[in-house]
Parts: structure tokens; C-alpha cells; sequence
């Protein structure tokens, strides 16, 4: 499933990537089953992986409450779901079970075998009008590019002419206080 369903792949993600274990306790009939996430995808398991002490999610449902949380996307059915543990994992787990849906299976599998276009299925007029529009984007891209670099120039002169004008403030402020204070002196002798 995991092949077929790119948004799947997505959800399953950040599981794999901290490699979740998941607990699925369910009821009539009891069992517990232990999902596993890995880059290499999901194992399904009756043990506990060796190296865990417990599972980082634990999920205590009635056997059709998980099948109704599978074959739809439902969000509530899903919220309806009893899980324990992190947060943050708990939330990924959830957006797992809503994605992991059999009707994005379906429509993966009609993509797959009948609606896609592969990249060798576009025609040469495809390639063409895709080719345009792609340089269509860099040229607009480009020109806005030019546009922001000339107003950093602006910018930098702008701030260059502040600065100017700052340090001859900064002196002719210095040389009245001086002239000030030696005509205060000069008056003073007198």
C-alpha cells in the first residue's frame, strides 16, 4: 500500500523516521498486534520487537471500530479510537490510520494502471508547451530578481548618504561646541 499511495508514504514518514512501535489491542477477538515503522515499511508482528520494553502507542479498540477507522477517512471515527502515549506521536499515528483509508488504495491502483501519465507518455507538443512555461516562469522570475536587487542598491546608497550626512552632523556639532566653549572661556578672561 505503501508503494502505491504517496500520501500515505508521507504520513508514514515520521513514524519510520523514529521508529514507532504501535500496540493494537483489540477486542472480539482479543488480539494484539504490534506495527512496527521503518524506512523499510511496516511490520506487522505478535510480539513486541526485542530491543522495546513497551510500544510507544497503545491502541485498545473493538476489532470493526479499526476496520470502520481503515476504510474511511473519517476523522471522527479515528478521534474515536482509544490511544495512549506522546502526544505528538499519538496525533501521527491518527494521521496514519486517516490517510491509510482502502479508498486511496483504489484510487492509487486506477492511477497506477490506467490514469497517470508517465513522463515517457507525454507527447512532444506536452513537452514543448511545459518547456515554455517552465522558461515563462524563470524569465518572470529573473525580472523580479532584477527588480529586488536594484531597490537593494537604492537602499544601500540611501543608507550610504545617511551615514554621510551623519558624520558631517556629528562634526560640525563637535566644532560648534568647541567654538561654544572657547568663546565661554574667552569671556570669562575678560
Amino acid at each position: 500500500m505503501l508503494r502505491l499511495d504517496p500520501e500515505l508514504r508521507k504520513a508514514a514518514y515520521p513514524l519510520a523516521k523514529q521508529g514507532t512501535v504501535v500496540a493494537l489491542r483489540l477486542y472480539l477477538p482479543h488480539v494484539e498486534i504490534f506495527a512496527t515503522f521503518s524506512t523499510k515499511g511496516v511490520l506487522l508482528d505478535a510480539q513486541l520487537p526485542i530491543d522495546r520494553s513497551e510500544p510507544d502507542v497503545i491502541i485498545n479498540a473493538y476489532s470493526i471500530q479499526i476496520i470502520n477507522a481503515i476504510t474511511t477517512h473519517d476523522s471522527e471515527t479515528t478521534e474515536k479510537l482509544q490511544m495512549r502515549g506522546e502526544s505528538v506521536q499519538v496525533q501521527l499515528v491518527k494521521q496514519f490510520i486517516m490517510q491509510l483509508g482502502l479508498g486511496s488504495l483504489i484510487q492509487g491502483l486506477i492511477k497506477k494502471f490506467k490514469g497517470g501519465k508517465s513522463k515517457q507518455d507525454l507527447t512532444e507538443a506536452e513537452m514543448a508547451d511545459k518547456k515554455n512555461s517552465y522558461q515563462l516562469r524563470i524569465k518572470e522570475q529573473q525580472t523580479q530578481i532584477n527588480t529586488l536587487t536594484m531597490k537593494n542598491r537604492e537602499l544601500e546608497t540611501t543608507l550610504k548618504e545617511s551615514q554621510s550626512k551623519q558624520k558631517t552632523l556629528i562634526i560640525v556639532t563637535v566644532v560648534s561646541i568647541i567654538g561654544m566653549i572657547g568663546a565661554i572661556i574667552a569671556l570669562l578672561m575678560n
